[in-house]
């Protein structure tokens, strides 16, 4: 017997062994792969990320190319896209999660977020043209490039907000409901709190999107370059992001070193969206005492 028992040790940790290397071999791959393309966009976008192509707007007539109407109209989409899709797909989850009591209603509704979180963004983008542009009378604008982007990204906060939300000890809210904490009390004080890994991460997905978003806006936001006095009129104008612009000087023009530049200023602020989503999280965390 005890030949049998060392015999299935060895083959055990042997087994234990290859699988082990196997996952690092894999986290190898992945790790690499990521840092090779982004240093690959880096090298061959940062030489050409100049202030005259950050700060000048292209003109046909002089000669000039520039992406700072581009980078004004991609944050005015960030900021009105979260802004509206974020009270939305939280309170959305919040109420599926805390007070639905139909569980076949629930079913269907996380079905069908599982469902449009997958489609592909250019029925979005028809949708978005033909509800917001045409038949609400928002035309080509960052409008209603912004209203396609909230409905783009409110199923993917609504999902990760909600599995967050169920990820929250029971405990948690009958100890807060017991202490006398009403129902609103206990969800903004301790169930919120402890979710908001699942609201950051739904954040940090949806800008993510917004920020790689073409196909949709070139539907409905266009690909204007004029720069408004002020937000009210540059939501009432055509306006190209920063995506839109990459796609335009890549694939119209053949200004690859201009696309290698602007997707270096996507990945910068990336960086800077995720960053501030996560330094909220720590400071929301500290102000309720939630660790």
């Amino acid at each position: 017997m005890k030949p049998d028992r060392q015999l299935f040790s060895t083959v055990r940790a042997v087994r234990s062994a290859v699988l082990r290397a196997c996952v690092y071999l894999c986290a190898l791959l992945t790790a690499g792969l990521l840092l090779g393309i982004l240093g690959y966009v880096l090298f061959k976008g940062v030489p050409h990320l100049t202030w005259e192509l950050l700060s000048g707007k292209p003109s046909v007539i002089k000669g000039t190319i520039g992406i700072l109407p581009n980078i004004i109209n991609t944050l005015y989409l960030i900021v009105f896209t979260l802004l509206v899709a974020l009270p939305l797909g939280v309170g959305a989850a919040i109420y599926l999660t805390e007070y639905a009591t139909n569980r076949k209603l629930i079913s269907v509704i996380e079905f069908a977020c599982e469902t449009l979180a997958g489609l592909p963004s250019i029925l979005y983008g028809l949708v978005g043209m033909l509800f917001f542009a045409q038949m609400l009378g928002f035309q080509t604008s960052l409008l209603a490039g912004g209203c396609t982007l909230v409905v783009m990204i409110l199923p993917t906060i609504i999902r990760t907000t909600q599995e967050s939300l169920k990820t929250v000890p029971e405990g948690y809210r009958h100890g807060s409901l017991s202490l006398g904490s009403g129902k609103w009390h206990m969800i903004r004080t301790v169930v919120l709190p402890c979710a908001m890994d699942g609201v950051v991460s739904g954040c940090i997905l949806s800008v993510g999107r917004i920020l790689g978003e073409s196909a949709a806006l070139l539907f409905t936001a266009g690909v204007g370059t004029v720069i408004a006095t002020d937000i009210i009129s540059a939501f009432q104008v055509s306006g190209g992001s920063l995506s839109v612009a990459l796609y335009i000087y890549v694939s119209e023009r053949g200004e690859f070193d201009v696309g290698f530049a602007i997707a270096v200023l996507l990945v910068v602020l990336a960086l800077i969206v995720n960053t501030s989503a996560k330094a909220a999280k720590d400071y929301f965390r500290k102000r309720t005492g939630v660790s």
